[in-house]
């Protein structure tokens, strides 16, 4: 059997999935996150590589069901987890047509229309940012990327090249003392990843303390700097996170520009899941001095919901980006009077997905709007959750959510390690039946709750439910609840 399917098979197999998702939009408000415990495995597939195609209509079918029937449900209206979306539904139908032309970002020449939409799209995050063009020349580049892990890799490796450009070439070695850089004891992991593989090493990174707000102190990453100069290191970076993993604390990006501007070091925005808020007028001050930032990080793929995966990297420093990442082939195409840059020559990887598509079609359809009542909708119920908590005799906030996470805790646990078994105990009960799903964590070094917003499709009545699932968990012991 070959890979053709006339045309009659075509429409039956793509109605078929259309009313298939169509039926799974529907039940998402309502729909369990996962299998009760009890019903969960967790083994591995078991089946011979086929040896010959089956029914295509049966197996679509087949798969349909059980990835419905057994999965985990991250879109559904009750995943109170990580940044995880439901994702708009015009974005699911862009992966199709992406799926479906299959285009090559690597250079225009393969991909005109798709290239300019990708430029376009990051020149609409640009400008949301701040950044505007100057005597018709961009005073940024950005490029779309496969996350925020990926992202946050290129931002590094262009803030390193930018700092020492010898060393593209020739290696870190020829830097001639180590670099380090700087980030707060919340930033996300990607961080340590990224200079692992830029070989300057993990140890690299100096894990700031944070204040009681989780932000990273300003005043202990000053002294830190100046101790490394002092013992011979060379700063080049200081990471900002605009809402962090376990809690969504926003550093104080005006203080680190300033910081940044006196030390001469390029300050990089983790922006992931918080940078998003630039997309709406009333909020974007919860992200103030992103402008000042010498490359930012966002993923559409979390605050604005858009299905995985899709992060931007972003610098208004382009020389660096291209430096960071150009080479010359003797079998790419050449049009030197192409006044886009061909996207092989900004971005870490070689053939590539059209990941910019879903947001640029998202924007189009419904409008930047869409997201300024989006983030004040979910800031809304975050901050009508938190003020139940603050309200609660069962449990407390231990922060006051800046963006969409709350950090709760139950009350009057004990010592630590038995208030991080009471947190555990309730999350189990809540989650147990699958019908929602909470997650504990560490923000600060203390164990908490974590619930966030990030569904479109959640509201109070959501809200509503949580909390009665929550005061009937807390009063179950920790044993019993562990069972």
């Amino acid at each position: 059997m070959g890979f053709e399917l006339d045309s009659e098979q075509r429409r039956r197999l793509g109605y078929k999935l259309i009313d298939f998702i169509d039926a799974y939009f529907s039940s998402l408000p309502s729909r369990a996150v996962q299998l009760p415990a009890d019903k969960r495995t967790f083994g591995q597939l078991a089946n011979e590589l086929p040896e010959f195609g089956s029914d295509a209509e049966a197996v679509l079918d087949d798969l349909c069901h059980e990835l419905v029937n057994r999965g985990f449900h991250v879109p559904a209206a009750n995943y109170f987890g990580l940044m995880n979306p439901t994702p708009a539904y015009i974005a699911v139908l862009a992966e199709f047509l992406v799926a479906a032309l299959n285009p090559q970002l690597a250079t225009l020449a393969r991909s005109q229309l798709a290239s300019k939409i990708e430029v376009e799209t990051v020149r609409w995050i640009a400008e949301r940012i701040g950044w505007k063009s100057r005597d018709e020349q961009p005073a940024y580049a950005g490029t779309f990327t496969s996350g925020g892990a990926e992202a946050n890799f290129s931002a590094l490796a262009v803030a390193l090249a930018a700092h020492f450009p010898d060393a593209v070439d020739d290696g870190v070695a020829t830097i001639g003392a180590r670099p380090v850089l700087y980030a707060s004891a919340e930033s996300h992991h990607s961080v340590d990843k990224a200079t692992g593989l830029l070989g300057i090493g993990r140890n690299a990174v100096r894990r700031i303390r944070v204040d009681d707000c989780l932000r990273i102190d300003v005043a202990e990453l000053n002294k830190a700097i100046a101790n490394d100069v002092r013992a011979g290191y060379r700063p080049f970076c200081v990471v900002a996170t605009a809402g962090t993993t376990n809690s969504g604390a926003v550093d104080n990006i005006v203080a680190l520009a300033d910081l940044c501007d006196e030390r001469k070091l390029w300050l990089h925005v983790d922006g992931a899941y918080g940078a998003a808020a630039v997309f709406s007028d009333k909020h974007r001050d919860l992200v103030r001095g992103i402008e000042r930032a010498d490359s930012v990080t966002i993923d559409p793929h979390k605050w604005l919901a858009m299905p995985y995966s899709a992060g931007v990297v972003i610098t208004r420093r382009p020389e660096s980006l291209r430096h960071t990442f150009e080479v010359a082939t003797p079998y790419m195409p050449r049009d030197t009077s192409a006044l886009v840059v061909d996207n092989f020559k900004i971005s870490t990887q070689w053939s590539r997905r059209m990941n910019s598509l879903k947001l640029w079609l998202t924007l189009r359809v419904h409008g930047r709007a869409a997201y300024e009542t989006l983030i004040e909708r979910q800031l809304c119920l975050a901050r009508t959750f938190a003020e139940w908590i603050r309200n609660s005799e069962q449990f407390e906030l231990v922060l006051e959510p800046e963006l969409t996470i709350i950090n709760f805790r139950v009350k009057n646990a004990g010592s630590e390690q038995q208030l991080a078994a009471a947190n555990a105990a309730v999350v189990d009960a809540v989650t147990r039946d699958g019908s929602r799903w909470i997650s504990t964590t560490y923000a600060g070094g203390r164990s908490v709750i974590r619930a966030m917003i990030i569904s479109y499709l959640t509201g109070e009545d959501h809200l509503r439910e949580l909390q009665k699932a929550l005061l009937a968990a807390v009063n179950i012991p920790v044993r019993e609840a562990a069972r």
